[in-house]
């Protein structure tokens, strides 16, 4: 598997992609000559960070400009915006007003892009990425997401399983694995078998609210108390320069006692972290990652010494305290000759030549589980209304179809009603609700008897078919892959808006990603620092105005390095 930013496929070949749609970043890679590849973006680089930035001028810019631009434009941008996905938030940029998958759509919209440079041909399917224990509704949306971008979704596959799909491609391996997914904003936990050509799940379960992100805010947090601040007392500009200053200074943590400095509310301020002090603030959210793999072992009924191998899988697997962590808990170090950042898209990217039937991988036979319970709210004894029944246990092998059996509670009802709830506790309250609908009824002056069958498939569809024994009727419904509170007058109102949008040109980005990195370096640097690199923004303004391709071009490069060699 390797990088396929050079050697354009040839138009005539059909487009087999993959996408990991990442909370921190996205990626895109394309089955070619029997392999998955990835291909780079604009500025030659596989990974486009997650980040949405509305530009001075009005039009839209994704990736790393927009990254740079959390730093001086933060009311302007958008990050970490899939961990909302499925929920009414907005992010308001400047003028403009998003929804997470509005924003989503963005970010799959320039990987499409990307990919129609490569590969010379229009783009139009996909097989997206999602995180295990993402919700029926987040799953929606991320499809909607792609809808919005031009891209149909071919199948959506979680992303552990696309991380286990690429390294037994590469290992062609008899073994037990688990494969420990933790990503910028989500955390999945999967124990599969090996087989080939079966790959073969057991168990998935997960955390759709830990990720580096947090471990991020945690060290941010911590600093802030111990320079006696409050959020609420930074404006957005020095807030969102700390931020940054603290996700480098992470990035950098090793072993032993770390300085971080920062300027960014008109005083110099230092702040002394040591390995001790580290381990204190990071721990509740290392708690966090065990029980989440308790349960994956506990379902898929083995121990720790039963695994053969681990795999580590998403960006926040480098921390050095998570890898001791996980080597801890299953006494082995894990497998790390693989990229955690880019086996997921790889993972797609060979899932959808499975789905196309390239000859190269069709003989490869995935099975998936569905990670959550499935079931209806029902009445159990008289006081016991609003009880949660299962009819789909977590961790079922998918498709499936099960059916239980339920009883009406009055000899005159008229209506049954179903609602249908996904979560793991008694009560129908502490879960999600899914969908609901009512059953019309024919009294018979008894208490009747109906059969529930849920039928799940892969993609994540549910379909419930309602039986009533006495009378022989029945009813089918199926949960509405259109996102919950979404009409079609809303859905065509994301259409239009993002229709409206005029999005920075591709050809142009490197020129406006090197402006935003030497602002945001202006703006954390000082003295001679920041003198040397005014000069240098304003070079590369004026090279610019002369529109001297060659030139720009020359002067970008060296920018670019030069700003690398201050590590900005």
């Amino acid at each position: 598997m390797q990088d396929a930013s050079t050697s354009p496929m040839p138009a005539a070949a059909a487009p087999l992609l993959g996408i990991d749609l990442g909370t921190t970043n996205s990626l895109i890679a394309v089955w070619q000559d029997g392999q998955a590849q990835l291909i780079a973006n604009a500025l030659g680089d596989v990974l486009t960070p997650s980040v949405v930035s509305v530009d001075d001028d009005g039009s839209i810019l994704v990736g790393k400009a927009a990254k740079a631009r959390l730093t001086t434009h933060p009311l302007r941008s958008a990050a970490a915006f899939k961990r909302f996905m499925g929920s009414d938030k907005r992010f308001e940029l400047g003028e403009h007003r998003f929804t997470p998958e509005e924003l989503s759509a963005l970010v799959l919209g320039a990987l499409k892009q990307d990919a129609e440079a490569y590969l010379g041909c229009p783009v139009s399917e996909a097989v997206i990425s999602v995180p295990a224990y993402f919700s029926d509704e987040q799953r929606k949306r991320t499809v909607f997401a792609a809808e919005l971008a031009g891209l149909k979704v071919q199948r959506l596959i979680n992303e552990p399983t696309a991380a286990a799909m690429a390294y037994g491609l590469h290992e062609q391996k008899f073994e037990r694995t688990l494969v420990f997914d933790l990503g910028g904003g989500t955390f999945d936990v999967t124990v599969l078998e090996y087989a080939l050509p079966l790959i073969e799940v057991h168990a998935s379960t997960g955390d759709n609210y830990l990720g580096g992100e947090d471990f991020t805010d945690a060290l941010l947090l911590a600093c802030l108390r111990d320079w006696g601040l409050k959020l609420e007392q930074l404006e957005p500009q020095a807030l969102a320069s700390l931020h940054d200053a603290i996700d480098q200074f992470k990035h950098a943590l090793g072993e032993g006692q770390w300085t971080l400095t920062w300027q960014g509310d008109g005083q110099a301020r230092e702040w002394q972290l040591d390995e001790l002090k580290l381990q204190g603030i990071w721990a509740p959210l290392l708690a966090r990652v065990r029980a989440p793999i308790e349960q994956a072992l506990r379902d898929a009924r083995l121990s720790p010494k039963e695994l053969d191998s681990l795999v580590l899988v998403g960006g926040a697997t480098r921390m050095p305290q998570v890898q001791q962590l996980v080597a801890k808990l299953f006494g082995r170090l894990p497998y790390r000759h693989l990229d955690p950042d880019t086996i997921v898209a790889l993972g797609a990217a060979s899932q959808a030549a499975c789905k196309a039937r390239d000859a190269a991988i069709d003989e490869l036979i995935l099975t998936d589980v569905c990670p959550y319970t499935l079931g209806i709210a029902s009445q159990r004894g008289e006081q016991s209304a609003g009880a949660f029944s299962p009819i789909i246990e977590r961790n079922t092998v998918i498709p499936t179809s099960r059916v239980e059996r339920f009883y009406s509670t009055h000899p005159e009802q008229k209506t049954v009603r179903i609602a249908v709830y996904q979560g793991e506790r008694p009560w129908v309250r502490d879960n999600i609700l899914v969908d609901s609908f009512e059953v019309p009824l024919q009294p018979t002056g008894q208490i009747q008897s109906l059969d529930v069958r849920f039928s799940y498939d892969i993609n994540g569809l549910l379909e419930v078919d309602v039986t009533f024994i006495e009378t022989g009727l029945k009813h089918s419904h199926s949960i509405d892959r259109s996102p919950t509170g979404l009409d079609q007058d809303a859905r065509q109102a994301s259409h239009e808006r993002l229709s409206r949008l005029k999005i920075h040109p591709r050809d142009a980005l490197p020129n406006r990603t090197l402006l935003a990195r030497l602002e945001r370096a202006w703006m954390q640097s000082l003295g001679d620092e920041r003198e040397l690199i005014g000069s240098w923004l304003d070079t590369f303004n004026g090279v610019l105005a002369g529109q001297q391709a060659g030139e720009i071009s020359r002067q970008r490069q060296q920018l670019s390095q030069a700003l690398d060699e201050l590590r900005y």
